[in-house]
């Protein structure tokens, strides 16, 4: 009877339980959040500013290792990714979205994200509608889609082999990385919590002005407001990491941008308001009403000082003051019976904010000819110049500067 070899035998449980590389236990989480890392730039590089919406253009390279890297770590098919994201732009907040916290709920959206977006992903009429473009050559079709759950396993072999049981644990934390952070945080925080910089059409919120953990998805209201830009940020306190993985790649031949966030641009004061003054309200009109509501928080600001100064009520303005510079359909339910009280109380604030509807308005009236919006235009600065309200002179002087 032949006797086991021991020695053999101890060194395959060893080599079992501690992998070929026997790290401290630093060494494992910092090769855990580097391997996440990396997943979570392909998937802010390639599937959503490259194949999503088309922002940049990749050399096949860069491309193909994107699509392999994804495969290996998260099974993604990017047909699917890439179609129910630009549903969720086209649906936005609406029945259909795909995995809005208004229409689900947000706990269910941040607990169970990825379970609707695979739901979604079974829906051929999605697919059909809004995967045009995606890749469909012979390793997508047999491999990448076709063997979609080959490369998790592939990824599970490496983490053993390199850590042994510990590599289990590098490996799940892996699979739950990218439906937490994406499905959940991003689907459900960021349209639920956080700053806008934009009045966007959506609920969409920055989470953080630092986009390191998600790769610059963090900045999803500066997204949603130029969801064809390749650069998220457009604040100077704000960091898109996602954005300099991109600029290196540009610089070496790997990505070429096609879109980032239009930047007003200012010249002379024109004497009235004309067409050109139209075009670039237009064409910046999210900078622009953003430059406005900086100028009415300002203003609610100096109106509260002045309150305090005569011993008056200052509570209704305060209640009130974060809603004065949001569209009249964004301002829930619950809010509006402040509003209006803020409003009675301090006509300076209620005219600051019925001009603002006015304004809004000129963009998105599509039954008046463009002579007659321009016409409403010019109206509109001599009213706010004549209003006796520093803030609305000194916006509608610096609309009358700018360029489309």
């Amino acid at each position: 009877m032949l006797l086991p070899d021991w020695a053999v035998l101890n060194s395959a449980i060893d080599w079992l339980a501690n992998g070929m590389w026997d790290p401290h236990w630093w060494q494992i989480v910092l090769f855990t959040l580097a391997m996440t890392h990396v997943t979570m730039i392909c998937v802010t590089v390639f599937l959503h500013r490259h194949q999503a919406h088309r922002a940049l253009d990749l050399h096949p390279i860069a491309s193909h290792f994107f699509r392999f890297w994804l495969w290996l770590t998260t099974g993604q098919v990017t047909k699917e990714w890439a179609s129910i994201h630009r549903k969720h732009h086209a649906k936005c907040e609406q029945p259909d979205d795909p995995h809005s916290p208004h229409v689900y709920g947000i706990k269910t959206v941040l607990l169970q994200g990825y379970e609707l977006y695979r739901a979604e992903a079974q829906n051929k009429e999605t697919l059909s509608r809004y995967g045009h473009g995606t890749p469909s050559d012979w390793i997508e079709r047999h491999v990448y889609t076709g063997l979609s759950s080959l490369g998790l396993l592939f990824m599970l072999a490496i983490d053993l082999t390199l850590f042994g049981a510990a590599g289990l644990v590098v490996w799940a934390v892996q699979m739950a990385w990218t439906p937490v952070m994406a499905a959940g945080i991003i689907n459900g925080a960021a349209h639920y919590w956080g700053y806008r910089n934009f009045e966007a059409p959506d609920a969409s919120n920055n989470i953080s002005p630092w986009g390191i953990l998600i790769a610059g998805e963090e900045l999803h209201n500066n997204h949603h407001t130029y969801p064809t830009s390749a650069k998220l940020s457009v604040k100077p306190y704000e960091f898109d990491i996602g954005w300099v993985y991109i600029s290196l790649m540009q610089r070496v031949g790997l990505a070429r941008v096609k879109k980032t966030p239009p930047k007003a641009a200012f010249g002379a004061i024109r004497p009235v308001a004309d067409e050109k003054t139209l075009e670039a309200l237009i064409a910046n009109r999210y900078e622009l009403m953003a430059g406005y509501a900086k100028g009415m928080r300002q203003a609610a600001r100096a109106e509260l000082n002045a309150m305090r100064a005569r011993s008056a009520d200052v509570a209704v303005i305060k209640a009130a003051k974060r809603w004065m510079h949001r569209d009249e359909e964004k301002v829930p339910a619950s809010a509006a019976s402040e509003l209006a009280k803020a409003r009675a109380a301090s006509p300076m604030l209620d005219k600051m904010v019925t001009m603002r509807e006015e304004l809004r308005q000129m963009w998105l009236n599509t039954s008046v000819s463009r002579e007659q919006l321009a016409a409403d235009l010019q109206a509109w600065c001599l009213r706010a110049e004549e209003s006796g309200i520093a803030a609305l002179r000194e916006f509608s002087m610096k609309l009358r500067t700018a360029r489309a």
